[in-house]
């Protein structure tokens, strides 16, 4: 188990709402308990060490330790392009190539931002906007999910 998915872990029992949960598997043993002062102690112990992590977060912190969730109001102004598949995003054609787009391109309708392969296809992911690039949320080569933010755009 990676560190990924035990943050996917502690987020979906914060979001649950559920006082402690317990996950025990062949070499891990994962204790998740929210206190009652909206803190969530997490503990990973491997079998006959002492414990490998433990860590006291906020609950906010567990439910995104990515600050994408928590939205700053000065990128309320702009419209985010996300993802319409599953799958692995690309920010070039191929990898001789130039990115499709950078921070500061001006895009229209129809422009190709991305290319996200999917079972072996690859999949030009156009822009239904017209704007400026503000953000790119997402590393080359990196697997997104359904609706994941993409781009920020600027629509002025």
């Amino acid at each position: 188990m990676d560190i990924k998915e035990i943050q996917n872990l502690i987020k979906f029992v914060a979001k649950s709402g559920a006082s402690e949960v317990k996950l025990e598997m062949d070499d891990i043993k994962i204790t998740i308990r929210t206190g009652s002062e909206n803190e969530t102690t997490f503990v990973q112990q491997m079998p006959m060490q002492a414990p490998v992590m433990q860590q006291q977060m906020p609950a906010q912190q567990a439910a995104s330790p990515v600050q994408e969730a928590a939205a700053p109001a000065e990128d309320s102004k702009y419209i985010t392009i996300k993802s319409p598949i599953i799958g692995t995003f690309y920010r070039k054609p191929s990898p001789d190539k130039p990115v499709f787009v950078e921070v500061g391109t001006d895009i229209k309708e129809g422009d190709v931002l991305c290319v996200i392969e999917a079972m072996k296809l690859f999949n030009e992911i156009e822009s239904e906007i017209s704007g400026k690039i503000v953000k790119v949320l997402v590393d080359d080569s990196s697997p997104v999910e359904f609706d994941q933010p993409l781009f920020l755009v600027d629509p002025s």
